[in-house]
């Protein structure tokens, strides 16, 4: 086990190394253990914190990192308890609300004031549940293909993820990432990251419900939502037409030709200038 995890911590850094940006490593240490945060761009620029999809840790934002920090102050953090270079503490996150309190821990190290948060598949869950219930922190919202937010899972997305999510194996994952994204090109690197962290020694990742059409309703967060065209995850129509019914300030838009694992990397620069035309308007 110690071997495998030295592979994997020595394949994280080979991909951190090679962000086409200087960065910043950050360790913000709370009950729940020690949290790395990855920081880029200006130190004066406005804050926008990134939160990833479930096993894909914070080196996964490597394609977006250079248009985003060219004017933000961009945060990938990894969160406790998964893949990544965040070390678990005394207190376990065992429920929603432990997981919120630590992402509460996190924004109060990264300093005062509201932050822009964009979080992909399981990240976008995460980004937008915590930003209905703490909207004093959040300024604007970007959820990528969110999973679990507006609809649920594709029966077939999940009985082909089985395999993996029973006895989870580098093969597994990388073979399940080559189902959803079609085959696309991915960077060798960052696979081989990929299939590693599926071997990563980790908690329960906390799963809370969808939320509630009347709590969606509530929101006054400006939030754009981005959906993966060709997204084996869900049916996407259905996440755009709930988002746009339930969400009062929202934008929606369809990126063609994506898979929902390929959508921080695949065609990056659409992506990249989407989210930061979104974050400039007042």
């Amino acid at each position: 086990m110690a071997a495998d995890l030295t592979r994997f911590l020595a394949a994280y850094d080979a991909v951190l190394d090679h962000w086409p940006v200087p960065v910043d490593r950050m360790d913000l240490t709370s009950e729940y253990g020690t949290t790395r945060v990855t920081a880029c761009g200006p130190v004066d620029g406005e804050p926008l914190v990134l939160l990833h999809g479930g096993g894909a840790t914070s080196a996964v934002w490597f394609a977006n990192v250079a248009d985003l920090s060219r004017t933000r102050r961009v945060y990938a953090v990894d969160r406790i308890g998964e893949a990544g270079r965040s070390l678990r503490g005394g207190r376990p996150v065992r429920s929603v609300d432990d997981l919120f309190d630590w992402l509460d821990g996190v924004l109060d190290g990264l300093g005062p004031g509201r932050v822009d948060l964009c979080g992909h598949s399981y990240g976008g869950w995460i980004a937008l549940t915590y930003a209905l219930r703490t909207p004093q922190r959040v300024r604007k919202l970007t959820l990528l293909d969110p999973t679990q937010c507006f609809a649920g899972y594709k029966a077939g997305y999940l009985l082909r993820a089985l395999p993996m999510l029973i006895r989870p194996t580098s093969q597994r994952a990388r073979a399940f990432l080559a189902w959803e994204t079609r085959g696309a090109e991915v960077d060798p690197a960052w696979l081989d990251l990929y299939g590693l962290a599926a071997e990563f020694p980790r908690t329960k990742v906390v799963v809370g419900r969808r939320p509630r059409s009347r709590r969606l309703r509530s929101s006054t967060i400006p939030t754009l939502v981005l959906l993966a065209g060709d997204s084996r995850a869900h049916d996407i129509r259905r996440v755009e037409a709930a988002a746009r019914l339930h969400l009062p300030h929202v934008e929606t838009a369809v990126l063609p030709g994506l898979s929902h694992h390929g959508v921080p990397f695949v065609r990056a620069a659409a992506l990249n200038s989407m989210l930061l035309d979104f974050l400039a308007k007042p």
